[in-house]
């Protein structure tokens, strides 16, 4: 009994000490001891009765039964089976404890003596299987008392209920035979399964395995489908719950019974369509069934997948897109809510199912002659309605429709042919022949006023739609030129120019505050978003877009404006990223640099780096999971059609957007994966740039190289123009270094200055080195410059060897054409002379005599040095020789013998002669 002392205590500080007891609470003990000690039946059943009353009205009593009161009365059901009143008594009694008094409202720190009850009710020993085994009485008010204890012990302790239950033998069996009893029990029943079924999956598959569709279907047919009341209601969450990610469950429904019953839940009988709030809201929960069984799984179980895939053939099969399209388009009498309902459902029908795709695209609507194609009917839908709500809802249906739809996309954007500027005017109601792309083109196209551009707004969501990774399509849309309203106005203009003119003129009434629809509000966002979708991997889109000067001047105009959203300027420096990134122009002036220098120069780009920031932090980019789609409904969550048609402002209030709720559609998963994309490309592509320019540097060597036929000349003065001109780039280059860097050290200042917490200081570390990477940079290119210098100095240098070298060469060439006129002067004196003199003879010879002896005195010099050397190693030697113990001299001994051999032989000769 620890727990109950326990909660004595809180008694206590409730009343305020032991001691000091409420009257309440005496008089709930002695009725309790009436209870158990008491020996006539009467007196026991009249305590009893008062105990009823009591704790059904007061909040102490409640307090001081759930203390000392469970024991006593679960020994009377457990002992007492026999005395139904005594039975029925205690049932109720604790019912009442474990129920909130709506009269009652306390603190939000005061304890709740119904959420305490119920926590000790269930801690108790046996109690869960007690009550259950209470089920298979006879006494309907027994057993009635019994499902009302056991759901609200659900409602207070669900997950324990859900565990114990599990443990009992047949516990989940005596509940589904409830659903075969009388209609009170059989309700009850339904709210306790509806409860005991949220996320359990192992009492899912138990309530399955026991007949729970077959049952669920019979009880929504008795109650008269969806036109029924709330029982219906509950079977439908009941359904709901056991198919909820539940795979196995799905296919056993598939498999058994089918969806014939599900899609007879959303089809409207009869001619004169009323809907009641319970009819919608039961239609609500039939479309919440569908949406759970074409789900998509996790990515980490692609049998979910293959699950939700068939399941959506089987009920197009089934012919599910007629009943929803009655209901989202053709019933403009159902509520708002009903029609965002059943469009969800087509587009989430048709996505990743090329088969469903072709379904909708060949549906027609109505009858002749107003039919026209479902796409159409929808279209007109998202171009009317004054519901965001509804707006969101039918986009998500061509968004689903062109996702990974090639040949969709170019089936509808084939369609975008311009009409005459006079059949413009009419409104988009008036023409039910009109093609799917006329309508759209119209509505891109219209009239300048307000209300033009928030129904222009909506037509540039479609058409982004069109456009998306489609090449075929963007290029087909860049063809589309728009005739001007009179001739003389000029040529007829692209359909780009005219949305980037309603765009800067959307802009200006937003800044002026002449807008009064709330709607325009998002054109300008949803405007550029289709631009960046156009110009994504598009080159001749880039090339269209800055054909016009003023583009990018606005551009730069919107990206440092203060009156616009951060979606705004964030996509602005996406657009202008997107010209750096797939620009592929030949003109300078259009050029990648040529608007890298643009934004340098008008914005700074650590500006426009920030833009980038500023919408990655923003409450739609940051978030971490997407947005939930359906939400579940309850009785409590139903309470009247108006706050189902405002859930969805309701959640954007809670989201805190500060913008309008369209964004949150607009900006939805893949749009944000490819801005992220395009920023890491963009930051690295203008980096890129911004550090090497393109130039004629990659023809050096061909510069260096002499042509055939030019002088020495030419080629000096073309050497010292390339060089020139090398230093001058250097130059320009070191200059825009230098003025990045200066900007980069001023954002680090001011950074610095404002940095207070640990995510600013983060900021700046992260600043510091770009900083310093710029400056090292910097000291690479100085160093290029220097390089650079001095081969431009080895250059002069070789040019002026060269003009050395021909000098030299011009008076060798000088020298010898003289000595060349002087030995043919000589040849024809001795010509004409015929002998020389005797004079010069004699000098002739003195002089030979002189270099024979100037000759022979070198070689005698020559062979003198030599002897020399010779000398100096014999005496190294004999020194060595004598260190080791060797005879010198006896080693020498015959060497000048030998030596002198030939000369006694020469002397022999002679005496012989």
């Amino acid at each position: 009994m620890d727990l109950v002392s326990g909660y004595k205590g809180v008694v206590g500080l409730v009343f305020g000490s032991e001691n000091s007891t409420s009257s309440e609470d005496s008089y709930v003990e002695r009725l309790l001891d009436r209870i158990n000690s008491g020996t006539k039946a009467e007196d026991r059943r009249l305590a009893i009765t008062e105990l009823q009353s009591v704790v059904a009205e007061s909040h102490s009593a409640q307090l001081a039964f759930g203390a000392m009161g469970f024991p006593v009365l679960l020994s009377v059901l457990r002992e007492e089976r026999d005395d139904i009143e005594m039975v029925r008594g205690a049932l109720e009694t604790l019912v009442g404890a474990l129920t909130p008094l709506n009269h009652v409202r306390g603190l939000n720190n005061e304890v709740q003596p119904a959420t305490m009850n119920a926590d000790l009710l269930s801690r108790e020993g046996d109690s869960i299987s007690l009550l259950l085994s209470l089920l298979s009485e006879d006494d309907f008010y027994v057993r009635y008392y019994t499902l009302q204890l056991l759901t609200a012990l659900l409602t207070n302790s669900p997950s324990r209920l859900q565990e114990e239950i599990l443990t009992i033998p047949r516990g989940i069996t005596r509940l589904m035979d409830m659903l075969m009893d009388r209609e009170v029990i059989r309700n009850e029943a339904l709210l306790l399964l509806t409860y005991l079924t949220r996320e359990a999956e192992e009492i899912q598959k138990i309530v399955v395995f026991e007949g729970a569709f077959e049952k669920i279907f019979s009880i929504i047919n008795e109650e008269g489908g969806s036109d029924g009341g709330v029982v219906v209601q509950d079977c439908l969450e009941l359904l709901n719950n056991i198919l909820r990610k539940n795979a196995s469950n799905q296919t056993l429904l598939r498999e058994t019974i089918g969806f014939d019953p599900v899609i007879a839940l959303v089809k409207l009988r009869g001619s004169n369509y009323s809907f009641s709030q319970q009819k919608t809201v039961n239609l609500l929960s039939a479309i919440e069934t569908i949406n759970l069984l074409i789900a998509a799984g996790p990515e980490n179980d692609p049998g979910k997948d293959a699950n939700s895939f068939t399941n959506k053939t089987v009920l197009v099969q089934k012919r599910i897109l007629d009943h929803l399209l009655m209901l989202g388009v053709e019933s403009h009498w159902a509520p708002v809510a009903l029609h965002c309902a059943a469009l969800q459902c087509v587009g989430d029908l048709i996505i990743g199912h090329p088969k469903n795709i072709d379904a909708l695209a060949n549906k027609v609507l109505g009858e002749e002659p107003q039919a026209e194609p479902a796409l159409n009917s929808i279209l007109r839908i998202i171009l009317r309605t004054s519901s965001m709500a509804e707006f969101v809802a039918a986009d998500h249906v061509f968004k689903s429709f062109c996702e990974k739809n090639v040949d969709g996309q170019i089936m509808l954007a084939s369609t975008m042919l311009p009409q005459p500027h006079s059949s413009t005017h009419g409104p988009l109601e008036e023409d039910t022949n009109l093609s799917f792309g006329s309508i759209l083109l119209r509505a891109l196209t219209t009239s300048e006023n307000d209300g033009d551009l928030e129904i222009c707004g909506r037509a540039a969501s479609i058409f982004s739609h069109l456009l998306k990774d489609n090449i075929q399509c963007k290029e087909r849309a860049l063809k589309i030129n728009l005739e001007v309203p009179m001739q003389s106005l000029g040529t007829p203009e692209p359909l780009m120019h005219r949305l980037v003119k309603y765009l800067a003129l959307a802009s200006s009434m937003n800044k002026d505050g002449k807008s009064n629809g709330k709607g325009s509000l998002f054109v300008q966002q949803v405007i550029l978003k289709l631009l960046v979708m156009w110009l994504a991997d598009c080159p001749s889109a880039v090339q269209c877009f800055l054909d016009a000067r003023p583009h990018l001047t606005y551009l730069l105009e919107l990206l440092s404006s203060q009156s616009v959203t951060v979606y705004t300027r964030g996509l602005a420096a996406i657009l202008l990223g997107e010209c750096v990134l797939y620009n592929k122009s030949s003109d300078k002036s259009k050029g990648t640099l040529a608007v890298v220098d643009a934004i340098s120069q008008k914005v700074g780009l650590t500006a426009y780096f920030l833009k980038f920031d500023e919408m990655q932090k923003s409450s739609l980019f940051s978030r971490k999971k997407p947005l939930e789609q359906h939400k579940l409904l309850a009785r409590s969550r139903a309470a009247s059609v108006e706050d189902i048609e405002d859930a969805e402002e309701n959640d954007s209030a809670d989201r805190k957007n500060e913008d309008y709720p369209i964004l949150s559609s607009l900006f939805d998963a893949g749009f944000i994966a490819l801005v992220t994309r395009l920023e890491a490309n963009i930051r690295e592509q203008i980096v890129e740039t911004y550090s090497h320019p393109k130039s004629e540097v990659a023809t050096v060597p061909a510069e260096l190289e002499k042509k055939s036929g030019e002088s020495d000349g030419d080629y000096i003065e073309r050497l010292k123009v390339f060089v020139n001109k090398q230093c001058s780039e250097i130059q320009d280059l070191l200059g825009r270094n230098a003025s990045l860097a200066e900007e980069l050290a001023k954002t680090d200042r001011v950074l610095e200055q404002r940095a207070g917490g640990a995510s600013d200081r983060v900021q700046v570390e992260g600043l510091r080195r770009e900083l310093q990477q710029a400056f090292e940079r910097l000291e690479i290119l100085k160093a290029e410059k220097e390089k650079a210098e001095s081969e431009a100095s080895m250059y002069r240098n070789l040019a002026g060897k060269i003009e050395s070298d021909l000098k030299s060469l011009s008076d060798a060439y000088n020298s010898i054409e003289q000595a060349n006129f002087q030995l043919e002067r000589e040849v024809k004196a001795l010509r004409s002379g015929g002998a020389t003199p005797e004079p010069e003879i004699e000098a002739i010879k003195a002089g030979v005599r002189e270099e024979a002896q100037k000759e022979s005195e070198a070689e005698l010099n020559d062979l003198l040095v030599c002897l020399g050397q010779e000398q100096s190693k014999v005496e190294k030697l004999s020194a060595r020789l004598l260190e080791l113990g060797e005879d010198v001299d006896k080693l020498l001994e015959g060497i000048g013998d030998e030596t002198g051999l030939p000369e006694e032989d020469e002397d022999e000769e002679e005496e012989e002669d």
